[in-house]
């Protein structure tokens, strides 16, 4: 029996298949205007407005508008693509990385790398342009943060397991990763700000220096110790010198 007849609120087959055409429509057309949109930022810079993007882009404002709201909607959406390809990046060099150092050294290289391809875009994407200043992101971006922080956080979870750790090192831990992080963005953002020179270190050597940063500072590989400084004579034993 048709449930359709029955049924006349029922989709029809050729309604249901047309819905599922446009959809796939709708989600190829808003990868294609993130495309060019990080196109357009990239040479027009991160203070680029959503007129200027949508006219590089070859369409109008409206249509931005339509398909992200507006221009947090665009940057978080910029910022996932972000990710997700920098996850992939980082999977990749996790499959074959023989330690755990060489693991967060990929992970390192893999952000730093994100924000030398493209400044412009790199800060677009991080919010700088966001209400509260440089260096703020609206709560709308924040799961760009978020999931580079879990990253991390899955990293040092495994470098850490089964290793003899100090209480109070477990206790502080869960904080490594946004500490880490943080260390990152910092660095990151002020070297790709810095002009060129035979001063700006190379890509290669930054990921080298936070590696060894970071890596110390989680694994208590601290090498050998300091030698301890040398007793102050007290003013006692000053006297009867």
């Amino acid at each position: 029996m048709n449930n359709a007849l029955e049924d006349p609120s029922a989709p029809s087959p050729a309604a249901d298949g047309r819905a599922l055409r446009w959809e796939a429509h709708r989600a190829e057309r808003r990868r294609t205007l993130i495309k060019t949109a990080r196109r357009a930022v990239h040479t027009l810079g991160c203070a680029a407005s959503m007129e200027e993007i949508a006219a590089a882009s070859g369409t109008s404002k409206s249509v931005f508008y339509r398909y992200f709201g507006d221009k947090a909607g665009l940057q978080k959406a910029m910022g996932e693509m972000a990710v997700a390809r920098m996850q992939e990046k980082i999977l990749d060099a996790g499959r074959t990385a023989p330690s755990a150092r060489s693991g967060l050294r990929a992970m390192v290289s893999a952000y730093l790398q994100m924000a030398e391809t493209s400044p412009n875009v790199y800060l677009f994407v991080t919010g700088q342009l966001a209400d509260g200043g440089p260096g703020q992101i609206d709560s709308t971006l924040s799961s760009f943060f978020e999931a580079i922080t879990a990253m991390m956080d899955s990293a040092m979870r495994h470098y850490l397991a089964g290793r003899e750790v100090p209480p109070e090192a477990s206790a502080t831990a869960q904080y490594w990763p946004t500490a880490a992080l943080g260390m990152i963005r910092a660095a990151g953002e002020r070297w790709i700000a810095a002009p060129p020179g035979p001063g700006k270190p190379t890509e290669e050597q930054m990921t080298d220096q936070l590696t060894a940063w970071l890596f110390d500072g989680i694994g208590y590989d601290r090498g050998h110790p300091l030698p301890t400084p040398p007793a102050t004579p007290s003013n006692h034993e000053k006297e009867t010198q």
